[in-house]
């Protein structure tokens, strides 16, 4: 059984308590990334669930559990072939004190996780999705099927896109000692995130693809886009990509280095989201033999590599610091910019 007051739970409180005035001091200084960016259209709004609520869609390499008729749906087993499905929420709360319980218990709550297709769930995908861009979002270590679409749906109605979310669920264990599992799960998941973009960049029908990948869920982004640029790179693969945020990542300097060489034009489509004192990558250094991870990494080793660098080391508070992408509406910021950009020159 979960406890009542999440870690994430009690995070959103303590924020709503605070506001704004903890973070004032330091706004201009991630806000000035993409100062020339302007709004770009984004297609139809969300599709609703059930009752009003919004829907989102997830893409899994996950087992299902019982059929994947109940929760928790989708497991940590790795499965033998890629699942598409329907989140459907309930409604946001409206009034003042569901949204203060809410705030307590977290406010997304899954009434149905619906099949896309059985034949070819992928191309299901892109049908659903057609006529407006897509934001797809991929998790980290440590992570639930249901926690990973919440986040997605989360993300999407903070930074207010108005396209088709995607969640990209690989197979987490869900446990703090599992880190080796997690990873070699995210890496096994390479082929089939690969086929995912390639069917949705290759789909006229389809927009701007935009990719926010958080902890250990980089790896999985930049290896996959590593794999697909040297299968079928070109300038019009390219184009079909708009914002590509890496949030905390959970990668080798030196490997992130040589991959950011190795996709073309896409890297300069990549936003780092970075911290220097970001706890849990401390620990993903110490687990990987001394090596610096990117998103703990100073400012001055990335900036060379010509991505897009957002330093978030004095922004928010508290001891972990790993999920500013979510907890900070700062660093939303940065990603909703990335997102409304219209050019990657």
């Amino acid at each position: 059984m979960q406890p009542f007051f999440s870690r994430r739970s009690l995070l959103r409180l303590a924020l709503a308590q605070a506001g704004a005035v903890t973070l004032a001091g330091c706004s201009s200084a991630i806000g000035a990334l993409d100062s020339s960016s302007t709004p770009a259209a984004t297609g139809n709004s969300s599709p609703t669930g059930a009752r009003g609520g919004p829907v989102v869609y997830a893409v899994t390499t996950r087992a299902p559990v019982n059929g994947a008729s109940e929760r928790p749906w989708f497991g940590s087993a790795r499965s033998g072939g890629t699942r598409a499905v329907a989140v459907r929420f309930d409604p946001p709360p409206e009034g003042f004190f569901d949204r203060i319980g809410a705030t307590l218990t977290g406010d997304w709550h899954i009434n149905a996780v619906e099949p896309l297709g059985n034949n070819d769930p992928v191309a299901a995908l892109t049908l659903a999705a057609a006529g407006r861009d897509v934001l797809i979002y991929v998790h980290g270590y440590n992570q639930s099927f249901e926690q990973a679409a919440i986040d997605a749906a989360e993300l999407s109605r903070a930074i207010g896109f108005s396209g088709a979310t995607v969640g990209f669920s690989w197979p987490s264990k869900e446990g703090l000692l599992d880190y080796g599992y997690d990873r070699e799960s995210a890496l096994w998941s390479r082929d089939a995130f690969q086929d995912l973009l390639e069917a949705l960049v290759r789909n006229a029908m389809i927009g701007r693809v935009h990719i926010v990948a958080h902890s250990m869920g980089t790896l999985l982004t930049l290896e996959t886009l590593r794999q697909l640029w040297a299968v079928s790179g070109s300038p019009d693969v390219a184009a079909r990509f708009g914002a590509i945020v890496l949030a905390s990542p959970d990668i080798d300097v030196d490997l992130f280095a040589t991959s950011v060489r190795r996709i073309g034009p896409l890297a300069k489509h990549i936003t780092v989201i970075s911290s220097v004192n970001d706890r849990a990558l401390a620990v993903s250094s110490r687990l990987a033999g001394g090596v610096s991870r990117v998103g703990a990494a100073d400012r001055a080793v990335l900036e060379p590599l010509g991505v897009r660098i957002a330093d978030a080391s004095e922004y928010g508070w508290g001891i972990i610091r790993h999920d500013l992408f979510l907890s900070n509406k700062d660093v939303r910021g940065v990603i909703k910019r990335a997102v409304e950009r219209k050019t990657w020159d």
